[in-house]
């Protein structure tokens, strides 16, 4: 089982099954290459146990060493009052012996996975002996754990490489998208960058469909490269073009950019519901009240109550017939009057087209982009999201059900990821049970419907949906309540805690969740004409010509 001669870096000396391990470091590691988030081996009799290194400490020295002056032999520090007068060389030897017997370093080893002979992989219900040596990991076992994008392509895909290691990580695609995910980190972190990466890896897995709602218009065509003047990446849109639609809230934005609309989007007053509104309740200020008036006029004008209300030239009379208080209807009137200046509502619309046109490029395994262009305000970001997602559970609710009652495999739907920013604006405490999103979030999978939440407040989501994420993917995060929100339900979180605090502050995440076989730091995947060729090469030929 054991093969010394990989690198060697340390012993077990003490630890349990639910605290993790303490490892002794060997004397000739240097500590300088030794990091929290690296991986290591541990070497039981039966088992390797797959860990994590989450913390490194040096051993306190004795209290007759401490007394005395540091001096600096050798590129390390030694304590002792017998060398001061020694040469160079007596130094060196002495420290050598201090060293050996009083100098060392522990470092707590968190164990994740077991492996046995065969690098089958099985969770971690036994512990090493005391002495069991702890190596450097091998690609072999990280490839045992984690899967190979090479040999199954439509289950995995390589997100990144281990720290110090030059092998791949993969995300199980069919694992991610059975529930909703979260990308989390601050502002500068390159979320968007890691969004655009794991959304290729679902659209390049022809099993899913995923809907993405583009505030700032950087999914679909090129975008700016974070970090470099004048450099440009490619958009989703220019990876997958006959995979993926572009729809557009300012068609005269999107073709500055060079290309043209599939579908420019038109809505009418009729798709706003009730419940599009209350999502909007902070952002727009609204007083209950005044939600519960919108409630009165949709029981009495149905679905044209938005338009009997923006209509409307006399609001005393409107609230005496529909039985609500006057300055609460006005308050609602005020706030929805913005409505109207929105050029892509159409009061004279009676049908929405648009969006039973978005919903026929889904079934047929066309992914949906819609720009926002221009129009990047929260409010109308939040209420077209509303709009078109509650319609989209409604039928996928529809088909599920179908599906259930027959059997048939052409019946089943197929897997949809919604993609949202600004989750918090959508996921707060105040909102996440009342609208559609907080609905999709608790419900995971039952209805083949799943988000992919991007926010750098985590700590604004509600508690009971950010615990219920299969699978987050962890940015650096400088904020106490968000780096507790983001760990909310995982194992071992003050030690992962540790680690998240040493991410740097680009290319760096931490992995944990249900798409993962166990939590891992990571340097993300390059996005570059590497990655596009790779895409190009990989894209499975045969489920293409299924779809169109």
């Amino acid at each position: 089982m054991h093969n010394f001669s990989e690198k060697l870096l340390g012993t077990v000396i003490s630890g349990s099954l639910s605290d993790g391990f303490v490892m002794r470091i060997n004397a000739s590691i240097d500590l300088d290459h030794l990091k929290a988030g690296t991986f290591v081996s541990i070497c039981g009799s039966e088992y390797r146990f797959f860990s994590m290194i989450t913390n490194i400490a040096l051993q306190q020295l004795p209290p007759e060493l401490i007394q005395y002056p540091l001096l600096r032999l050798s590129g390390a520090s030694a304590s002792a009052s017998f060398v001061g007068q020694a040469s160079l060389e007596t130094k060196d030897f002495l420290y050598q012996q201090v060293k050996k017997q009083y100098l060392h370093a522990t470092a707590i080893l968190r164990p994740m996975v077991a492996l046995n002979n065969t690098l089958e992989r099985s969770p971690v219900t036994s512990i090493p002996g005391h002495f069991s040596p702890v190596l450097a990991v091998t690609p072999q076992e990280i490839t045992a754990i984690f899967g190979s994008e090479q040999q199954d392509p439509l289950t995995y895909f390589s997100i990144g490489r281990p720290l110090e290691m030059d092998v791949s990580v993969c995300l199980n695609i069919p694992k991610l998208l059975e529930r909703s995910n979260g990308i989390f980190g601050k502002t500068g972190t390159g979320k968007t960058f890691l969004t655009r990466l794991v959304l290729a890896g679902v659209i390049k897995n022809t099993s899913a469909v995923t809907l993405i709602f583009d505030m700032h218009s950087e999914y679909g065509l090129q975008a700016r490269k974070e970090g470099s003047e004048g450099s440009f990446v490619k958009g989703l849109k220019t990876l997958f073009p006959h995979k993926i639609a572009l729809f557009s809230l300012d068609p005269a934005s999107t073709k500055r950019r060079g290309a043209t609309p599939d579908v420019v989007i038109q809505l009418s007053y009729q798709a706003i519901q009730v419940e599009d509104i209350l999502s909007l309740q902070q952002e727009l200020n609204l007083h209950p009240t005044a939600c519960e008036s919108a409630y009165l006029l949709e029981a009495k004008y149905k679905h044209n109550w938005l338009s009997m209300l923006l209509s409307s030239s006399d609001l005393k009379q409107m609230a005496t017939d529909v039985g609500c208080n006057l300055e609460s209807l006005s308050a609602l009137y005020r706030k929805l009057k913005q409505v109207q200046r929105l050029p892509f509502f159409n009061p004279d619309l009676t049908r929405d087209t648009v969006i039973d046109q978005l919903l026929e490029y889904l079934q047929s395994g066309v992914s949906v982009i819609i720009e926002f262009g221009n129009f990047t305000s929260t409010f109308c970001y939040l209420l077209l999201a509303n709009i078109i997602t509650r319609r989209i559970h409604a039928l996928y609710v529809e088909k599920t059900e179908k599906f259930l009652g027959s059997h048939k495999k052409e019946d089943e739907p197929r897997k949809l990821l919604i993609t949202i920013e600004e989750a918090h604006k959508f996921l707060n405490p105040q909102t996440a049970r009342q609208t559609i999103f907080g609905t999709i979030a608790r419900e995971m999978r039952k209805y083949y419907v799943s988000l992919l939440v991007i926010d750098q407040r985590p700590s604004g989501i509600d508690q009971e949906i950010i615990s219920q994420l299969g699978t987050k993917i962890v940015a650096q995060l400088s904020d106490e309540n968000d780096i507790h929100a983001v760990l909310t339900g995982v194992q071992a979180s003050h030690e992962l805690k540790t680690v998240l605090a040493t991410l740097d502050s680009k290319k760096q995440v931490l992995l944990l969740g249900h798409a993962i076989p166990m939590p891992i730091v990571i340097q993300t995947r390059s996005y570059d004409e590497t990655f596009y060729a790779t895409i190009a090469q990989d894209m499975p030929k045969a489920r293409l010509d299924q779809l169109y």
